[in-house]
């Protein structure tokens, strides 16, 4: 609903609306891209087990630079890194926040590849910072030369590459990654929130983080590590960046409750991420039968699939709602997109929407 006239609210933001993907009860969720398989019994009881121990802390604020947790994460993602060049914060939205209130705001731009993340133009948004929005190929890949030519005549602060890409779930090659950062005349942040469901072989922008001391990679724990309900976002760059996004986080910004579970999640990770080639399988399982029934199919290498194209996309995704399966009408018009689920979750949507495109 739109605020009423009288509210004074900052001119700017006058007639938007908070972002979200729609919420339904009693239907099979595949519209935002979690993981279907929650933490065993085992793992929560552990989880919870750290949780009750942080609770008889609580009158007490929290460790403010997450100092444990931060070293955990980084012994996770290995390649050298050490607590004090890692960043975490209440999901990747949150880091993604302080990167454009540390290196963002008036006077300064920021620059991304549509179609991606609708989010990013938000955080721009609110941190006053200008927005620039170049163009993908038609199949979702980033065009190097044009990349480049957009950089050199914007000049932006910061620079959103996501790989692999939300909503097309579009890797970036190496070759793409290291020209953008060799070019970018501020901060380059390669948003990796999908990066455990890559392909065999395809690198990780961690491979060149040593290369480029304003290049930020960005993870999240709420995919692969199926703790969407924890959030839990991280980033890995130098130490000076994870000094500068410390000048603009909140006091106490993670709770003890919140970094708890998630070194006790980390402790987990092999089990947590035990599943995850099973959701690969299933991705291409998805593609494959997709691309049977003849739609358009973008490659990913993330855990949600983009497909088209549909005169009428709306009418399709209503017609999935109302036989109890939500996906996400998301990215470029005429496209849908749906995560993966468990194969009896997508048997019941290849059901469904092959009865929905018949009527």
């Amino acid at each position: 609903m739109p605020l009423p006239a009288w509210v004074p609210i900052r001119e700017d933001l006058r007639g938007y609306e908070p972002y979200g993907a729609p919420q339904i009860p009693d239907v099979i969720n595949l519209n935002v891209n979690e993981n279907p398989y929650g933490p065993s019994v085992e793992v929560a009881a552990d989880i919870a087990e750290s949780v009750r121990v942080a609770a008889t802390t609580l009158n007490r604020y929290p460790d403010r630079e997450a100092v444990q947790l931060r070293a955990d994460l980084a012994t996770y993602l290995g390649h050298g890194l050490t607590g004090d060049r890692v960043w975490a914060a209440n999901g990747s939205n949150e880091v993604m926040l302080h990167v454009l209130q540390a290196f963002g705001g008036p006077g300064r731009t920021a620059l991304s590849f549509a179609p991606t993340y609708s989010m990013y133009p938000e955080y721009a948004r609110d941190t006053h910072t200008r927005w620039v929005a170049g163009q993908r190929e038609e199949d979702f890949t980033v065009d190097v030369d044009r990349a480049l030519a957009l950089i050199a005549a914007e000049r932006p602060d910061v620079v959103l590459l996501t790989s692999p890409n939300n909503p097309t779930g579009t890797a970036l090659p190496l070759d793409t990654i290291r020209a953008v950062a060799e070019a970018a005349p501020g901060v380059v942040v390669v948003d990796e929130a999908y990066a455990e469901f890559r392909r065999e072989g395809t690198p990780s922008a961690l491979d060149v983080l040593d290369e480029f001391p304003r290049l930020l990679v960005s993870r999240t724990m709420s995919k692969a590590f199926a703790l969407a309900g924890g959030r839990l976002g991280y980033v890995a760059a130098d130490a000076a960046i994870i000094d500068a996004l410390r000048i603009v986080r909140l006091p106490y910004h993670l709770s003890a409750v919140t970094q708890a579970a998630a070194v006790a999640a980390l402790r987990h990770s092999d089990e947590l991420l035990a599943r995850v080639d099973e959701l690969r399988t299933t991705r291409d399982e998805l593609a494959a039968w997709l691309v049977g029934e003849g739609y358009d199919v973008a490659e990913s290498d993330a855990n949600f699939v983009l497909f088209g194209r549909f005169e009428d996309r709306h009418a399709i995704w209503q017609g999935l709602v109302d036989r109890g399966v939500l996906i996400r009408e998301t990215g470029p018009d005429q496209w849908l997109r749906v995560s993966v689920g468990t194969p009896a979750e997508m048997d019941i949507f290849y059901a469904a929407l092959k009865e929905v495109v018949a009527t």
